[in-house]
């Protein structure tokens, strides 16, 4: 009955899933024809005016890929495309993990519609799972469909539209199966890296990095709970001990914070509002995927002279290697031991 209701409950999820894609596609309007529509707003035109310079620059300089992605255009008529839902054990960091045919296992399930997404959440809690759930403004099909340029991408200001195009592209163009740490550090370092191109190109300076050096403080924070909490579950113990050394972790961290903030970014106040929200084991889970081989990816980049081909290629033998082995490469990367080729065990 088990595999049964699985089974039931897997195809009820693809419907869903295909559903919310072919909505898309049927939405859908050559950006183009938006911009020329005299019942566009100026200002919607001018930023899908922004992102198709932004599309060109991608392909004409970065190397990535030269196709119809973000050419057309869907006005969703929500805040984001898909809601993710985020799940761990009670008393474990580790993801409950979730497989597909394309993107491999990762640690969430999307959903296009929120109370579909609420309704998981509320059903994974029932079982008595720490469960999350995170609104996405874009994300990639990986080359099976042509993405579009979102109105939930529009809220962003031009880096992070621009950005995000250099990011997602970058998804299509190199994608490990299983391998989020990997797929989502180099898209970031390709949307940071390609970022600072794009404005020095539009004669621009460098990104400022006031705000990603607070990021970053804030994420090494974050995951110096998921750490505590990890060793705090190992030690053991009954439910009641098990609850009690989570919620001292989650109240010491808050107090780091504060220390944190008051010492570095007094004025500043934007993670207050996550730090006083309820904080769970499966809140920390996006922490440090986008940001865990970014160095290693900078060696590599560095090492091909900032050739993107070059760049690209040994990104690829990289990423043909057994994951054991990748990972190997890449933490000598990070701590600036890396000697040789890229594919040297």
């Amino acid at each position: 009955m088990g595999l049964s209701l699985s089974a039931c409950g897997g195809l009820r999820y693809y419907a869903h899933v295909a559903h919310g894609q072919s909505e898309l596609l049927f939405n859908q309007r050559a950006v183009a024809r938006v911009i020329a529509d005299p019942d566009t707003d100026p200002k919607l035109a001018r930023r899908l005016e922004l992102a198709q310079q932004a599309r060109r620059f991608a392909t004409e300089r970065l190397g990535l890929p030269d196709n119809r992605s973000y050419t057309r255009y869907v006005d969703l008529g929500r805040p984001y495309v898909v809601w993710n839902v985020f799940a761990t054990p009670r008393y474990s960091v580790d993801a409950v993990r979730h497989c597909f045919p394309i993107a491999g296992c990762v640690a969430y399930r999307g959903y296009f519609d929120e109370a579909r997404a609420k309704g998981e959440a509320a059903r994974l809690k029932g079982l008595g799972d720490d469960v999350y759930v995170g609104g996405v403004a874009a994300y990639s099909t990986l080359g099976w469909f042509a993405d579009p340029i979102l109105s939930s991408m529009l809220r962003w200001d031009d880096d992070e539209l621009a950005g995000t195009i250099f990011h997602e592209l970058a998804h299509q163009l190199i994608y490990v199966q299983d391998d989020s740490a990997f797929n989502e550090s180099f898209a970031s370092f390709v949307q940071e890296q390609g970022l600072a191109a794009w404005r020095a190109s539009r004669g621009l300076p460098p990104p400022s990095g006031r705000l990603q050096a607070e990021e970053d403080g804030f994420t090494r924070l974050v995951l110096g709970l998921r750490d505590r909490l990890r060793e705090a579950y190992a030690r053991g113990g009954d439910a009641a001990a098990l609850e009690q050394a989570k919620q001292a972790e989650i109240a010491a961290f808050r107090e780091r914070y504060r220390e944190w903030r008051d010492a570095n970014w007094p004025d500043d106040h934007r993670y207050d509002a996550w730090v006083a929200a309820p904080i769970n084991n499966a809140r920390l889970l996006p922490f440090g995927l986008y940001d865990q081989w970014k160095p290693a990816f900078a060696a590599i980049f560095r090492q091909a002279e900032g050739q993107w081909q070059l760049f690209y290629a040994d990104v690829r033998r990289l990423a043909r290697q057994p994951k054991d082995e990748r990972d190997r490469t890449l933490r000598r990367l990070v701590a600036g031991s890396a000697e040789g080729s890229i594919g040297a065990p």
